[in-house]
């Protein structure tokens, strides 16, 4: 896991050397372990390193390959490494390094950009050709690790996080009133190729793109399950349980793959339980596993260590608890949303990135239980939209997912930022009119897992994870079992309350008080209820001058937020202020004017 930039100029100039090292230097976070910059002719490359794999400075990145003519940087983890460089070396390559980072080298130099299909991984890489100019950039399937990018007709820039590019500088920081769209449709999420500003973009999930020194481009999207059923499992829930859970071990163990110790951020739901049951059952004793819960507010729980005690105890593992006082949040919001590529408005991102903190004063790497709501049919509202027609997705996906009409939307929002249509509504209806996803429900987690979960969950765990220096890996993230799991007959996931052929297998190894209980979520209470700590923050941001000039809001919309915090609600409960606030700090916190 590291941060990786670069320049690629189309004009005949040199790269600009020192926006590099900007660029790279902002990322120290994600790799304070080590740095390093090169250039040759029109690109030049920037890295930041954690040292996870190969400890050594044989390592080290940008990695260079003179026999190869290759030069790369990666961001990420390839955890079949070592079964590809047996194959490798079979093809006669002969390696320097134990690193995943040359495995990469190795694969573009034998498969060219077909290199991805061998990979099962997190990633995000670029590779120079030093004797053709070309540079290709590639992402993982599921947009685990993330790769922007900023271009004009002069030159192509791209790092891992939205804020390099700005130290960079030249980028342009008008808002995309497409994005915004977005961003007030899904709860903060602006899905790629898009970010809330107009100059900054993101390769996608499952893309490989080609970069000619003339400054053509090319995209390849090189895999997309179909979410129609052809497994020979048919309907037979024993057989799916089994299946399943084999699937979940072998994704388990693959991110067990490390140099250094690996623990599991475990809250006590059913996916973090689950991870921590798969450790056991291939042999992992001691695990470090780690909660953290906040103060009571208004009435509600801020932790559910009851849950996580139950599952530390039955396996055995080294627990670590962290009760957070609400008077901790303040400097904690400002910290999360400053470490925030793009503004994201579910208050989680808080606990995840003061949970960081703690971990990584203990371990590099974590596994995380993120992702298995959206692969698993786990949501409330999923059962709402399998009951609609596979032509009406689009529409039952629309009323019980969006936030508010695109009527209510535009009336937010200056005019001059207002969408000229409902974007988000055509995005939606464009993506489930794709061939495949067999039923609405199919098309609906398609829409979840390849579009809109790389920018809210995924995007929100690697973001305040790196900020302390600490890889997050997420095993219902397996490309094998998101695979299988788009096979699985609908009604295998959305009995027994969603997630049915998870919890099928949640009791066989873990305590049923685990698998029954009501489903939960990270709770940060002071956030949800608009605490008057927060709230004052909040005020205080959408109140500076530079909000003011900015006018993203209507001025009226915002006194009415700011006269009742808690009574304006998006359409599944969510502050409207909060909304509204978060986008505006994150402006500020990053100097955006």
């Amino acid at each position: 896991m590291c941060g990786l930039s670069g320049e690629v100029r189309f004009d005949g100039r040199r790269p600009d050397l020192a926006a590099v090292e900007r660029m790279t230097d902002v990322m120290e976070p994600r790799g304070p372990d080590g740095r390093g910059i090169w250039s040759q002719a029109a690109v030049a490359l920037g890295h930041r390193r954690l040292q996870i794999i190969d400890l050594s400075e044989r390592g080290a990145q940008p990695m260079v390959d003179a026999h190869l003519g290759l030069t790369v940087v990666f961001n990420g983890c390839i955890y079949n490494h070592r079964e590809l460089r047996a194959r490798l070396e079979k093809h006669g390559y002969r390696f320097f390094s134990d690193s995943d980072t040359e495995v990469v080298v190795k694969a573009y130099a034998e498969w060219g950009r077909d290199c991805v299909e061998f990979f099962v991984g997190m990633f995000a890489f670029a590779v120079a050709e030093h004797h053709t100019g070309r540079v290709v950039l590639g992402r993982d399937r599921l947009g685990i690790k993330p790769l922007y990018v900023t271009e004009d007709c002069d030159r192509l820039r791209f790092a891992s996080s939205l804020p390099a590019l700005l130290a960079g500088g030249a980028v342009d920081t008008s808002i995309d009133p497409v994005a915004l769209h977005q961003y007030l449709s899904w709860h903060g999420t602006v899905v790629a190729p898009r970010t809330v500003l107009a100059g900054v973009r993101k390769v996608p999930p499952a893309t490989v793109r080609v970069v000619e020194p003339d400054g053509t481009s090319r995209d390849h999207c090189y895999w997309q399950p179909s979410y129609t059923r052809h497994s020979e499992l048919g309907d037979d829930p024993v057989a799916w349980r089994e299946a399943v859970q084999a699937a979940l071990r072998t994704a388990v163990r693959r991110r067990t793959v490390a140099d250094v110790p690996v623990g599991v951020l475990l809250s006590g739901g059913l996916d973090s339980s689950l991870i921590v049951a798969m450790l056991a059952e291939d042999g992992h004793d001691d695990v470090p596993t780690f909660a953290m819960g906040f103060e009571e507010e208004n009435g509600e729980d801020g932790d559910e260590f009851r849950y996580s005690d139950l599952v530390a105890r039955r396996y055995a593992t080294d627990h670590h608890q962290f009760l957070i006082p609400s008077d901790r949040l303040p400097t904690a919001l400002e910290a999360a949303i400053g470490a925030m590529s793009e503004p994201m408005v579910s208050h989680d991102a808080v606990a995840f990135h003061m949970l960081a903190e703690q971990v990584s004063k203990e371990l590099k790497v974590v596994l995380c239980g993120q992702g298995a709501d959206e692969v698993f049919a786990g949501y409330h509202w999923y059962p709402q939209i399998a009951s609609a027609p596979r032509t009406g997705a689009a529409d039952a996906y629309g009323c019980v997912y969006f936030d508010r009409t695109h009527t209510d939307l535009t009336a937010m929002v200056h005019p001059d930022l207002a969408a000229p249509h409902d974007a988000s509504t055509d995005f939606v209806r464009t993506h489930m009119a794709a061939p495949g996803a067999a039923t609405a429900l199919d098309a609906a987690l398609r829409m979840d897992v390849h579009a809109l979960m790389p920018d809210d969950p995924v995007k929100r765990v690697d973001n305040m994870t790196m900020a302390w220096g600490l890889e997050a890996r997420v095993p219902f993230l397996d490309q094998d079992l998101v695979e299988l799991a788009a096979a699985c007959p609908p009604r295998l996931k959305l009995a027994q309350g969603g997630k049915a052929v998870l919890k099928d297998v949640g009791r066989t190894v873990l305590p049923r008080e685990v698998v029954d209980r009501p489903k939960g979520y990270f709770p940060v209470p002071a956030v949800r209820h608009m605490a008057q700590p927060v709230l004052a923050r909040v005020r205080e941001a959408l109140k500076a001058p530079e909000a003011r000039r900015r006018g993203i809001f209507d001025e009226r919309l915002v006194d009415e937020l700011l006269a009742a915090p808690n009574r304006h609600r998006a359409r599944r409960g969510a502050n409207t202020l909060w909304q509204v606030a978060t986008l505006e700090i994150w402006l500020q916190a990053h100097d955006i004017r």
